[in-house]
């Protein structure tokens, strides 16, 4: 059996070109707008807020806008709904990344079924499909 070498920056650049194509592709079809990444942390989980920041420059690097929502420790269910509901009526949000983990006062069916379809980038409900 041969030995695979995988070269993980290389392979992030290469990647990374590809998805800044992409990312032009989107602009020139919504007219020239930047698409945009909404991520809600909510609580202060370090690895968490972490990834989200990483989430946030990946976005700069292929020319994506990110916008970051930081709620607190003790938001609600219900909260955390109304600001999933602003985020899906945004026409210039294109993914909406909710990390987890979420503290254990939030019911997670509700917003696992809350974020709509063709913005969820967790997966949770359904895929981002666009170009």
């Amino acid at each position: 059996m041969a030995v695979i070498i995988l070269e993980g920056k290389a392979l992030a650049g290469q990647i990374e070109a590809e998805l800044t194509v992409r990312v032009q592709g989107i602009m020139e079809k919504f007219n020239g707008r930047t698409p945009i990444l909404a991520t809600i942390l909510v609580g202060d989980h370090l690895a968490s807020a972490t990834y989200v920041k990483m989430k946030g420059n990946a976005c700069k690097r292929v020319g994506m806008e990110s916008l970051r929502f930081i709620l607190p420790q003790t938001t609600t269910t219900e909260q955390l709904l109304n600001e999933i509901d602003r985020l899906n009526a945004n026409p210039d949000v294109l993914g909406i990344l909710l990390q987890h983990p979420v503290p254990s006062q939030i019911d997670e069916r509700f917003y696992f079924d809350r974020i709509n379809m063709t913005k969820d980038v967790n997966g949770g409900a359904g895929t981002v499909t666009v170009v």
